[in-house]
């Protein structure tokens, strides 16, 4: 003989918990975006995004010290207080020019939190983000002419207030003096890059501030 159920009832089913291998899964996830968020902001002794910019800033002026070299072309940079692009001399124009050519020295913009601070020749240089805004009538291939200078020419001085840059990285691997630094707003924490005798660009460490 069965028995039968009431009308309107239903054995209840059994509830699962999380099980303990989940619950781990969890607290790692978490555990990573947090232990992100803390190095972005620069929290711990570590800041990996003022390192990944020190390091990129050093490698594209190697970059365009090899490159000006191989075209004969001097290039500069030219700085706003948050990013940078490159100019190059246009012999023709007696001009400099922005490079619109290649991809690799495309104008770059720091992260937020980060700033760019600068010395010329040792004195200090007031950056505007306007010195960052391309002109419209910024077409002339950068590369396209063919520069038989090979030092510095007083007709560098003479040029268009919108593209003349602060650093200059002659194609014979020469630079103009400068302490170009990157440091994180408010912190105090900074990395600088700064031009020796030899031509050669001395990156340094991070420093901290002090306490």
């Amino acid at each position: 003989m069965t028995r039968k159920h009431r009308s309107g009832w239903s054995p209840l089913l059994p509830q699962r918990g999380f099980t303990l291998i989940e619950i781990l899964v969890v607290v790692v996830i978490i555990g990573v975006v947090v232990l992100g968020a803390i190095l972005s902001l620069g929290a711990t002794g570590k800041d990996s995004q003022l390192e990944r910019e020190r390091d990129r800033l050093s490698a594209l002026m190697a970059y365009a010290h090899e490159r000006g070299g191989m075209l004969t072309l001097e290039y500069g940079i030219r700085c706003g207080q948050h990013g940078y692009r490159f100019v190059y001399f246009d012999n023709i124009t007696n001009q400099w020019a922005p490079e619109t050519v290649d991809d690799t020295l495309r104008p770059r913009r720091l992260p937020a939190g980060l700033a760019l601070q600068m010395l010329v020749e040792g004195r200090p240089i007031v950056l505007d983000d306007k010195a960052l805004t391309l002109s419209k009538s910024a077409v002339t291939p950068a590369g396209g002419t063919i520069s038989t200078l090979g030092d510095m020419p007083s007709s560098f001085n003479n040029q268009l207030a919108d593209n003349s840059p602060q650093i200059m990285l002659f194609s014979n691997g020469d630079a103009n003096s400068f302490a170009l630094t990157i440091a994180r707003d408010g912190v105090g924490r900074s990395v600088t890059l700064q031009s020796q005798s030899d031509g050669t660009i001395k990156v340094s460490e991070i420093l901290e501030p002090k306490r």
